[in-house]
Parts: C-alpha cells; structure tokens; sequence
C-alpha cells in the first residue's frame, strides 16, 4: 500500500484548515458536480464543529467557493461570498444539531436552472471527504477516484448490465456499492474506476434497461 504525502498533509489550499476549509471545498465542488450545471441558489446547514466555528475557519467561504467552481487551491475562495452574490447566486448559512453525524458534516440544498439535489457529507482530515448522503439515499463516496453514480432501478440483471457495459469498453471496477432506500425502488450504484470512463460509454450506460441517470465525477 502506497502512501502519497498528500495523504498526511492534505491537498494544497487556501487555508487556514485542511478539515474545515480544504474538505468543505471538495464537498461544495462535489455538489455542484453532481448537480451538473451552475448552483443558483443554496442552502447550506452546518453540525457540530462546523457550526461553532464556520466563520472563523472560513468554511463558509470555502464550501461557496466549492459551489462556484473552485479546487482548493484557487485563492477566488478568499473572496467567494462576494462573488457568488455578483453572480447571482442565492445562498443560506444555518447551524443544525445531531449526534450520529460526523463533527465536521453539513448538508446543501442547492439548485440549478433545471435541477435540484439535496447532499450530506463530511470532512474527515486532510481534507478528505465522504459523501454520505444523496436525494434521501445513504451511500458513501470519497472523489479520490474516478466515480460513476448510477441512478437505475432495484430489478434483476441491471447491476450485470452496467458492469458488462464497462468491461466491453475496457474498464475496471476497482470498487462497487449500491445504496437503496427500499426493495424494488431506486438505486444509487457508486462505482469507482481505475479511469474516467468517456462519453461515449456513459452513453451505452444511458442506453441499459433501467438505468435512469449517469453522473460522472472526476476525482479532485
């Protein structure tokens, strides 16, 4: 097993905080991924140590920072909030209580032109993250490989499908999840790939029985 020294001293940011900063960045960007279009209008509601010290740390300006576009690295996150209003997005800070969650978690309503998603995750250290909900749906999904959720429905033969369609293509599924809510309804398929999987095969994707939707996430 290999250890990368980022994986120690986290990825390169802004600061002041690879869990409070660098990690609410790469939840606001996987947002905004998902989402698959420009975030007008947010709602963003911190727990536990997030709340208590969201604005010294900066994680408000981070995670605004996520949800316009920026990596951690890009020094615009100083000035995200005044940017997000220039470009006309709406946003909400708001501080929750629960237990059971990770201390550095938050949630985002956000909205686009055309769609709207609901996101839970949490910063782990150095600012790694874990997505641990989607639209109601518990999963887990962390962006440090190249990610495929697939949204399909709970019936026979569709996770084979999906994963023939990636062999055919040449790509291997180095892990696999699947996240559902109850028997027989929707499905969340977390893959994770030791490549981005092109256009072309998201498209074949598209094209199995019961696969609903595709959302590619590039590692960051």
């Amino acid at each position: 097993m290999s250890i990368s020294m980022f994986d120690i001293l986290g990825p390169i940011t802004v600061g002041p905080s690879s869990s409070h900063t660098a990690g609410a960045v790469r939840l606001g960007l996987a947002c905004r991924t998902i989402l698959g279009e420009e975030v007008k209008k947010a709602k963003i509601t911190f727990y536990g140590s997030f709340a208590d010290t969201y604005r010294g740390h900066g994680t408000d300006k981070a995670v605004i920072g996520g949800l316009l576009g920026f990596n951690t690295d890009n020094v615009k996150i100083r000035e995200s909030l005044q940017l997000a209003q220039f470009r006309g997005m709406q946003y909400g800070f708001f501080t929750g209580e629960e237990g059971r969650y990770h201390p550095n978690t938050l949630a985002i309503e956000a909205s686009g032109k055309n769609t709207t998603i609901s996101l839970r995750g949490a910063s782990i250290g150095g600012g790694q993250i874990r997505i641990q909900e989607l639209n109601g749906f518990p999963m887990e999904a962390a962006c440090l490989m190249d990610t495929l959720l697939v949204v399909n429905k709970d019936s026979p033969g569709v996770l084979a499908n999906i994963a023939i369609t990636l062999n055919v293509a040449g790509y291997n599924i180095a892990n696999l999840r699947l996240a559902r809510t109850k028997r027989e309804g929707d499905v969340i398929t977390v893959i994770e790939s030791d490549a981005r999987v092109d256009e072309a095969t998201i498209k074949n994707l598209m094209g199995v029985q019961d696969v609903l939707r595709v959302i590619s996430m590039p590692k960051f």
